[in-house]
């Protein structure tokens, strides 16, 4: 399927591993210039080394802490200044620990809700006015099933993802009359690092090895496994294109079947 996205640029935050470094390697396949924002500068770096090197495609190393809404401006600057006007914005930064509120304290709640739900929105305040002036531009939240099945071990993550779930149907009726299109990608189980930790978390919590963990959590998914981060990467690719252009203000799960709420 020809996605039409070649000569396009994006920025996808949380780039340097997992699902947000899948996400850069497929929209980079498709011609897409792309700066990807982390923390950790020399994981970052070899990754956009390696993507560029795979796909014969710009890819731009932008290190920040998307907690410090100072790095945060700068970083899409930096990223503006390196690739011209953004196009595509994903958001993907932000891991909320496991842990029942009894085990939360507020510097969990806080620097969770500064990371995810108020760094997603920075970086959409940032870049959808220019996105709306030149009337096409894709915003992709990637967010996570808790928000809309949400889990008492899990409560600061499934109380942010619901925030999120919220933001982006807001964000996308705003965005619709300028052909800004925003959309939601909830994940399930995504076989990344960021996974192995949910493992291991979740473990502690029930008192369980990680093996029994991790077959707990596949039972739920009625395809019966572990996704895996390019499963999710194809869909934001073609969210981005515009043969997703009646698609905007909805939240999509990618999950193998394991989300069955209405």
């Amino acid at each position: 399927m020809e996605l039409g996205l070649a000569g396009k640029t994006a920025v996808i935050t949380g780039g340097s591993l997992g699902i947000g470094r899948a996400i850069a390697r497929e929209l980079a396949q498709e011609g897409v210039a792309v700066a990807i924002i982390a923390r950790d500068a020399g994981r970052l770096d070899a990754a956009a080394a390696e993507i560029a090197r795979e796909t014969n495609a710009r890819c731009v190393a932008v290190p920040a802490d998307l907690t410090d809404a100072g790095q945060l401006a700068a970083a899409i600057s930096k990223a503006q200044a390196a690739l011209g006007d953004i196009d595509i914005l994903v958001n993907n930064a932000g891991a909320t620990p496991m842990g029942r509120i009894g085990d939360t304290q507020d510097e969990t709640w806080m620097k969770s809700i500064n990371l995810k739900l108020m760094g997603y929105m920075r970086c959409a305040r940032l870049l959808t006015p220019a996105m709306r002036q030149r009337r096409w531009g894709r915003v992709i939240n990637i967010i996570g099933r808790s928000g809309h099945q949400p889990r008492p071990n899990y409560i600061t993550g499934s109380a942010v993802n619901a925030s999120l779930l919220s933001f982006t149907l807001a964000l996308a009726a705003e965005c619709a009359p300028d052909n800004v299109l925003v959309t939601g990608v909830n994940p399930g189980p995504i076989a990344t690092p960021r996974w192995d930790t949910v493992v291991s978390q979740g473990a502690a919590d029930m008192g369980r090895s990680a093996d029994a963990e991790n077959a707990a959590a596949i039972s739920t998914v009625a395809l019966g496994r572990v996704g895996t981060p390019e499963e999710c990467s194809g869909l934001v690719a073609f969210l981005c294109s515009d043969r997703a252009s009646f698609i905007t203000g909805t939240n999509i799960d990618i999950d193998g079947g394991g989300t069955r709420c209405i």
